[in-house]
């Protein structure tokens, strides 16, 4: 790496501290550097508050080093007013006259703008720094914004022999496919993401929290597919600690493709992401109609013979993993 490719980096790592808390805003991360030293670091606050560029100015104990100083941003500074001031005019304020950019905001209200801005002020720019990584690091804002949907995250365990579940009648004991590592990573990934779905049949046979319990963070809005014909108040995911919808025919044409318009209402409610964790029915939908971006497969130490069959997905392997017995592949679509 690069010098500047060093201090772009250290963004990304601290903009993952927004992680789950700065949607609808990205989780951008930003540093103040002068004399190769960084003196000021900033990642954006929960929705409302500053944004990166702001914290990193802020945080840098000596404002006179700043006319001398570059900041490091993973996504363009944006230029027009919103909850808060517009951060590129912070940036000429304080005389930076270096601002290297990992990628543009082609949201409309920004898209270049931010970039001019500062460049009509005097500042030299420099765009395009990691911006492979930068993109990926800011998925579920690209989404939201490019493809009019949430990102997508489909989620499930299966057997050794691809089964998502054991051939059992309802409301007997469940029965786990992987360890308690694998389910408590599930409660940290469930922090991160704005929703969680699942079908109906998942509700009423396994009766899930569909929470973060296991985990310190927000619970997801919980979303239930189809309707529910039991006494819907008496399962777990009309507790409060997090609110719940159901879409069902009121919302649905079941003569259309049902992932398509859920995707549709999920945008309309500017929710950007989604993690869809059940049944095989359901994350099936998603994977026939081409509407997924990630796949997250666990392959546990588990045999059932016969059962309900895992979901069928071709894509590429991105990663695979091992927590003890348990393997975790992860898939994305293009």
């Amino acid at each position: 790496m690069n010098k500047d490719e060093i201090y772009i980096n250290r963004c990304l790592q601290i903009g993952n501290n927004g992680l789950g808390t700065t949607r609808p805003n990205p989780m951008v991360g930003a540093v103040v550097v002068y004399n190769d030293r960084i003196i000021g670091e900033g990642f954006t606050n929960p929705y409302g508050g500053a944004h990166a560029e702001v914290n990193a100015i802020n945080a840098v104990a000596d404002k006179s080093l700043l006319e001398g100083s570059t900041l490091y941003v993973t996504l363009e500074p944006c230029s027009h007013y919103g909850k808060t001031p517009p951060c590129s005019d912070m940036i000429i304020k304080n005389k930076i006259p270096r601002v290297v950019i990992g990628c543009i905001d082609d949201n409309p209200e920004v898209a270049g703008r931010g970039v001019n801005k500062l460049k009509a002020a005097g500042c030299e720019v420099l765009v395009g720094v990691l911006e492979k990584q930068c993109k990926t690091h800011l998925k579920r804002f690209f989404a939201f914004h490019n493809k009019k949907r949430p990102y997508v995250i489909l989620k499930w365990a299966q057997s050794i022999d691809g089964f998502i579940a054991p051939k059992t009648k309802r409301h007997k004991k469940s029965v786990w496919i992987t360890n308690t590592y694998s389910r408590q990573l599930v409660h940290k990934w469930r922090a991160e993401e704005q929703a969680i779905l699942v079908g109906s049949n998942t509700v009423t046979e396994d009766n899930p929290t569909l929470d973060v319990r296991d985990w310190k963070g927000h619970n997801p809005i919980r979303i239930v597919l189809g309707k529910i014909n039991q006494q819907g108040t008496s399962f777990n995911i009309y507790n409060n600690s997090s609110e719940t919808f159901t879409f069902n025919q009121d919302f649905l044409d079941y003569s259309k493709p049902i992932a398509e318009q859920i995707c549709a209402l999920l945008y309309s409610n500017n929710i950007n992401s989604v993690i869809i964790e059940g049944g095989s029915q359901t994350l099936q939908t998603f994977i026939d109609e081409d509407l997924w971006d990630e796949a997250r497969v666990f392959h546990g130490n588990i045999r059932f013979e016969e059962g309900v069959k895992a979901p069928h997905l071709i894509g590429d392997l991105q990663s695979e993993s091992q927590l003890l017995e348990d393997i975790l592949k992860i898939y994305t679509r293009d």
